[in-house]
């Protein structure tokens, strides 16, 4: 089984994941799937195009991270970009697009950069995006807002084990941008 776990950057992928990958050994109900955090591969394989200037951020080569995961079956993928690639279920993180902007710009990233990706939450892009390559029935959608990482590793755990029914367009930020 391979399940994507993608979102905008701040909903707390990594964090969640690795909780998610200390259980599969605890778990007996859960799978022993490998965590692949695909930014990482990215960067240690420079499986990139080029460096977006503007937003100081690598242009990520698609084909060439579709043909490292060759393999790669059981498996979490993670990243903002794991819905683009082959997975029997996706996991879209979600955060209200204003704690977002603000995480974004506790670790560092410019103002511009954090409003962008807020604006592109309270849009859905991401969740967009993982429908209309997925379809409705393999997306699973998941508000970090106000849970606490162990909490989003339940629920992605519950994904895993398939005791958790699809639920995309349940998250609703557009309010944001009035």
């Amino acid at each position: 089984m391979r399940v994507a776990v993608t979102g905008t950057p701040g909903t707390g992928k990594t964090t969640a994941t690795d909780l998610l990958a200390s259980r599969f050994d605890a778990d007996d109900a859960l799978p022993d799937l490998e965590v692949v955090h695909l930014n990482e591969i990215l960067d240690r394989e420079g499986l990139y195009t080029e460096i977006d200037a503007d937003r100081g951020s690598k242009v990520a080569d698609l084909d060439a991270l579709a043909e490292h995961l060759e393999g790669h079956d059981d498996a979490v993928i993670e990243s903002h970009l794991a819905h683009h690639f082959a997975a029997d279920r996706v996991v879209v993180l979600r955060c209200r697009p204003d704690v977002l902007e603000e995480r974004l710009r506790d670790r560092g990233e410019s103002d511009p950069k954090a409003a962008e990706n807020a604006e592109s939450e309270a849009l859905d892009v991401i969740l967009a995006e993982a429908v209309e390559e997925h379809g409705l029935e393999s997306v699973y959608e998941i508000d970090t807002t106000d849970r606490a990482p162990e909490a989003v590793a339940d629920e992605l755990a519950a994904v895993v084990a398939g005791d958790r029914e699809p639920s995309a367009g349940e998250v609703d930020f557009v309010g944001y941008l009035a």
